[in-house]
């Protein structure tokens, strides 16, 4: 028995914490498409898709497989590796992000009416002992000095570094927060900053130019990242591009169709990466057409796409590949 996995009518997708490939899979789900399919419509493996669909489950955006179905699965199935932030931390049900945010409000309302009047001196030291919600309201003070208190109280937690990473307003401050290794590694922390419009360039480096290509890119196309930043991780993403593996490189175009390389505009690929290319089939409209339009394509990767059977039946794909400046 396959399984023929098909999106929830009643699950808006856009709402979902979907990563890029969660994202690219669920476009594909109609239902009628079975996982080997779905696997040759991607370009990934198999175990690959049945993974993402085992997290697309878990988010609710399509039924569990049927049982006949999952117990030939399951024993399979690679867990999916902590490679990205979604994955560290459970994503908050609508009524949960609801209280959330009403304790931030709560929170920020505790210290705009009754700390923010004390002296600056006053706050610091209140920052080294205080208890919540004192603790939690100090974490909207706009002062570095109170921040670096903060960091010295033993009952500041994760919770409060969230908080923190969301809210405050200084470079100084953000760094400070980032210098503890634990905090630094929390992916709540690690949102929160991506989402402060005052993220300094240094300390985005600094935390993402380890990571691997396909999260930097995920930055650069993330809809809840301030302008800035995204353009922060574009410099980032092509000053890492070329000092990785061929393997990552090609994780990064295959996995995002090729959106990625209008990104790596003047940036080229080496004889490995080109020659990984090369060995794959080719049945995505958008990935061929997003190779054609790089002016950067190496001459043997646009030889190996006119040969695709995807491309003989598609006239406008022909056209494309046939001007592109490195056709021979």
């Amino acid at each position: 028995m396959t399984w023929t996995p098909k999106p929830r009518p009643d699950v808006d997708p856009f709402a979902l914490p979907l990563d890029v490939q969660q994202g690219h899979l669920l476009s594909r789900l109609d239902g009628i498409t079975d996982v080997p399919t779905l696997a040759a419509l991607t370009g990934m493996e198999a175990g690959r898709v049945e993974t993402l669909l085992a997290d697309l489950v878990r988010m609710g955006a399509i039924d569990a497989a049927p049982e006949a179905v999952r117990s030939r699965a399951e024993p399979g199935m690679v867990e999916a590796g902590p490679d990205l932030d979604s994955a560290d931390e459970p994503e908050l049900n609508e009524e949960e992000a609801r209280e959330a945010t009403a304790r931030t409000a709560t929170h920020r309302a505790h210290f705009e009416q009754r700390l923010h009047m004390l002296p600056e001196d006053a706050r610091i030291a209140l920052a080294q002992r205080a208890e919540d919600p004192e603790l939690s309201a100090l974490c909207f003070d706009s002062m570095p000095r109170v921040i670096a208190s903060l960091l010295e109280n033993g009952r500041f937690a994760q919770v409060h570094a969230r908080l923190v990473a969301a809210h405050h307003r200084t470079a100084a401050g953000l760094e400070m927060l980032a210098r503890k290794t634990a905090f630094a590694q929390d992916a709540g922390v690690r949102r929160a900053l991506l989402q402060n419009p005052l993220l300094p360039a240094s300390l985005y480096r600094r935390l993402w130019s380890p990571r691997r290509l396909l999260e930097q890119y995920q930055v650069t196309a993330s809809r809840d990242t301030p302008e800035q930043t995204r353009a922060q991780a574009r410099d980032v993403l092509r000053a890492s591009f070329n000092q990785r593996g061929a393997d990552e490189r090609v994780e990064l175009i295959l996995t995002t169709e090729g959106r990625c390389l209008a990104s790596l505009a003047g940036l080229t690929l080496d004889g490995h990466t080109t020659a990984l290319l090369c060995r794959r089939t080719y049945v995505s409209t958008l990935l061929i057409q997003n190779i054609a339009r790089w002016s950067a394509a190496p001459p043997p990767l646009i030889a190996h796409l006119r040969k695709q059977d995807a491309v003989r039946r598609n006239a406008q794909l022909r056209q494309m590949l046939e001007r592109h400046p490195n056709a021979s």
